[in-house]
């Protein structure tokens, strides 16, 4: 494990709530003690939490019969009250100031709206206030939600530049089967040129989670591939950051690749955000996963779909149809059209707002 300055650290469903699906207070106690000790080290955290369900579900019983989503949005909404309220009670204890930010997909989807928030959590840093995060699923239903707060733990740790990324379930990490069989054992590192793990990894979903292993071994590997360490450890084995900060956590590790730039940074979560499709000529494809830094020029482009703006995210793919990256448009799907596959053009994507999926 490598030394950490920025942290964040993202606390499961599973790790709040009770077998009976009630709040865990006194795991959550825990919890705070040791992130205020990482605070008092001088360390930056972030905290990403669910459990809001919990709360809501607590306080508030409702009809069988009352649609799923419903009942959702019901507890999200009331629970989340319920949920800062109690890490506030615990934090005032510590002397700890705390904000709650709630956010969106689209927040991450408009770089603007994405720098706006993201030097909203700086200055709170800077302030020495913790902020915690959570997605508003009040507004949010199937499509516009996120995968899970693994995504959202990841997304938040590229954009802040994090060094570390910390997804705290209820297994020590990611092992060779199930966790409860005898014969599994935990792999203890991840790193770039193994052999693909997620072979290992059952595609069964957590308790009270939205997501599963899979989508935290998806996200682990995308942060590390732009350069952030992360840990899956298991957020219900007392002292688990007390533990890393000794280098004595027993999880998987994620070997962090070179550190990317912040433009690549937000584009690399921005599969599920384009805007516009622009196919490209197997020459072009050739010179983008070239040694040399070249950018999309409008001689290389075969075919433009969808409408777009000025800095929407557009997806590459090749005349075969397979997807090469991402990129920032630098003017509309209209000027585009007009400039398609003529030379002495501008850009329709620069470099240093390109990410390439397989050759970064």
């Amino acid at each position: 494990m490598l030394e950490s300055k920025v942290l964040v650290i993202k606390i499961g469903s599973n790790v709040l709530t009770q077998s009976n699906g009630l709040p865990d207070l006194d795991r959550m106690q825990h919890l705070v003690n040791q992130i205020q000790g990482l605070i008092s080290a001088g360390k930056k955290v972030v905290l990403v939490s669910s459990g809001a369900v919990a709360f809501g579900r607590q306080a508030l019983p409702l009809p069988e019969k009352l649609n799923p989503v419903f009942k959702k949005q019901i507890w999200a909404s009331t629970g989340q009250i319920r949920l800062i309220n109690q890490y506030q009670q615990l934090f005032e204890i510590l002397n700890q100031p705390i904000a709650q930010i709630l956010v969106t997909k689209e927040d991450f989807r408009d770089r603007k709206h994405y720098l706006n928030m993201k030097n909203c959590i700086e200055v709170l840093l800077q302030q020495g206030i913790l902020p915690i995060l959570n997605e508003n699923d009040t507004v949010t239903i199937t499509e516009l939600m996120f995968t899970d707060n693994d995504e959202l733990a990841s997304l938040t740790a590229a954009m802040i530049n994090a060094d570390t990324l910390m997804l705290l379930t209820n297994v020590d990490g990611i092992f060779t089967g199930n966790p409860a069989e005898p014969g599994s054992e935990l792999v203890e590192k991840v790193v770039f040129q193994m052999p693909e793990v997620s072979n290992y990894i059952s595609a069964t979903k957590s308790s009270f989670g939205r997501g599963g292993m899979l989508t935290k071994y998806t996200m682990a590997k995308k942060s590390a591939d732009l350069g952030i360490q992360v840990i899956i450890a298991n957020g219900k084995r007392d002292g688990v950051l007390d533990q890393f900060t000794t280098k004595t956590l027993r999880c998987t590790w994620f070997e962090p690749q070179k550190v990317k730039n912040a433009p690549k940074k937000w584009l690399a979560h921005g599969a599920q955000y384009y805007k516009g499709e622009v196919t490209i000529s197997e020459g072009a494809k050739n010179s983008l996963t070239s040694a040399v830094i070249r950018s999309l020029l409008p001689v290389g482009i075969t075919k433009i779909a969808g409408e777009f703006s000025k800095g929407d995210i557009l997806l590459i793919c090749d005349e075969l149809g397979k997807k090469i990256g991402l990129g920032r448009a630098e003017y509309s799907s209209k000027s585009a059209l007009e400039r398609l596959g003529l030379k002495n053009q501008k850009a329709l994507i620069h470099y240093d707002y390109l990410y390439l999926f397989d050759h970064e």
